[in-house]
């Protein structure tokens, strides 16, 4: 063991080496030298506090930023995000290796055995890909979402506590980017064209924005329900809830709207104790009517000749027009070329991540709108059920579909069960901001960024700890009502 003199030797050669070392950097003009302390700090943070190293990844999410934004590389990766992500992927694979994972309970989820499933499909058809480098990428960045914003979250959330701090952490700078947004916009007097990039750099366009808003409108919510709060932290709430408000109307993201409206038709419902089984029937009874009414349905929608507009009663009216509406017309046509590349390739499809880069040929003339491209540089399938249809084949839409299912089956077993009101509020609101996702998932796909990941697999973490670490009664697998 080094004695004090012998420390104090080490510490003070440690310091003359690094000086002397950006000393020589900064002569050869390679500056990124001054990062090499945040780096090792980061290095410390994952070796000895992991759980504090996932929370500040969290608070630096929504600051993060695309390099492909920034024109630097021409690489989709978020920093800081993604390569402090990346490192705990290794990580989580090495504890696993080395036999010192995180509990077994959670590998054992019923949820968890939908992920596996998730990535395993996903694996198998990145080797199949049409673009197998593409894919590969795809899938190890879903895999670091995963095993940061799932795993080692639901094993952190062993501790109550670590919850709620996991929503101040990502609300709280949310709601900086959100008055960056409101004051640029303002610049722009509100208009609605502008509102569809002034929330750059720090999100790529307002449907990714409105979505995660959206996503969190629940769970602010449910911590104004809180009884036992900090008078000011409480006071910072109420006035972050009317910002985030704010945000979601100038946000002009009309399936975050739709969104929010039916997660309040499905809290109600779940309140009066209405049982999932009989929503699930309701659901598809509604799917089987539009598919067979679906000539006329369109008959109809195409007599609303009403755009997108600056005034919000006309923009919300414009959400069926299907007849002149460019961005409502430009969905069909990445859909109906979603469903074409399925039926030609329906059971491995064509790759994780591919379809931006392969959708161009399944075009039909006329479906093409204005803002149609052949360039990979319109975005992708605008839907979570139909793009991995297009690139993972029918299995790689049953898996989101199943997890859609399963996480409705926990959170409703949960929900009825659960006696503890902050519990069930919990459950509840973690439950709607993901229920949020789902309805918009149907018009958009966005789990390929960190933004919506954090909260996806986070809210989904948050349930699985609930069920594990939380919940005094039976876990489940009984017969209770509620499903």
């Amino acid at each position: 063991m080094l004695n004090e003199v012998q420390k104090k030797r080490w510490l003070i050669a440690g310091g003359v080496f690094f000086v002397l070392l950006q000393s020589l950097c900064i002569a050869f003009e390679f500056y990124y030298i001054a990062l090499l302390p945040l780096v090792l700090l980061v290095l410390a943070g994952a070796i000895f506090k992991l759980d504090w190293l996932i929370l500040f990844i969290i608070a630096c999410t929504p600051f993060s930023l695309n390099l492909e934004q920034l024109d630097l590389g021409g690489v989709g990766f978020y920093l800081p995000t993604e390569p402090l992500l990346f490192g705990v992927l290794l990580i989580f694979i090495m504890k696993m290796l080395y036999g010192k994972s995180i509990d077994k309970r959670i590998f054992q989820h019923p949820i968890t055995w939908v992920i596996y499933g998730f990535l395993a499909w996903m694996l198998i058809t990145s080797i199949t890909s049409e673009m197998p480098l593409v894919s590969l990428k795809y899938f190890i960045s879903r895999a670091w979402f995963i095993a940061g914003f799932y795993f080692l979250l639901a094993h952190i959330f062993q501790n109550e506590k670590n919850i709620e701090r996991s929503f101040l952490l990502y609300l709280f700078p949310l709601f900086g980017v959100i008055m960056y947004t409101v004051i640029r916009h303002a610049g722009f007097g509100f208009e609605k064209d502008a509102g569809h990039w002034v929330m750059e750099p720090f999100y790529k366009d307002h449907t990714s924005y409105g979505a995660v808003l959206a996503m969190y409108l629940p769970i602010l919510f449910g911590l104004l329900l809180k009884r036992k709060m900090n008078t000011l932290l409480r006071a910072f709430l109420m006035l972050g809830m009317v910002i985030l408000v704010v945000g979601i109307i100038l946000s002009y993201t009309r399936a975050a709207w739709v969104s929010i409206a039916a997660v309040v038709v499905l809290g109600f419902l779940m309140i009066l104790r209405v049982q999932l089984k009989h929503l699930i029937f309701v659901a598809f009874a509604g799917i089987g009517f539009l598919w067979f009414a679906q000539d006329e349905l369109v008959q109809m929608l195409e007599k609303n000749k009403q755009d997108s507009s600056d005034d919000l009663a006309e923009h919300v009216e414009s959400i069926s027009n299907v007849s002149s509406d460019a961005s409502n017309l430009e969905r069909l046509n990445r859909w109906n070329c979603a469903m074409a590349m399925f039926e030609e390739r329906p059971v491995f499809g064509w790759g994780p991540g591919t379809y931006q880069f392969v959708y161009a040929p399944f075009q039909r003339s006329q479906d093409i709108t204005i803002i149609s491209t052949n360039n990979a540089d319109g975005g992708n399938a605008h839907s979570e059920y139909l793009g991995p249809l297009a690139e993972q084949g029918v299995l790689g839409s049953l898996a989101f579909i199943a997890l859609l299912l399963v996480v409705s089956h926990v959170a409703f077993k949960l929900y009825f069960r659960l006696e503890d009101r902050e519990l069930k509020i919990l459950v509840l609101s973690c439950y709607l901001g993901l229920m949020t996702y789902f309805i918009h998932a149907v018009l958009n796909n966005y789990l390929d960024t960190d933004k919506v990941s954090a909260p996806f697999w986070g809210f989904i973490a948050v349930l699985v700890a609930v069920d594990i670490y939380h919940a005094p009664e039976k876990r489940l697998g009984s017969n209770e009502s509620g499903n």
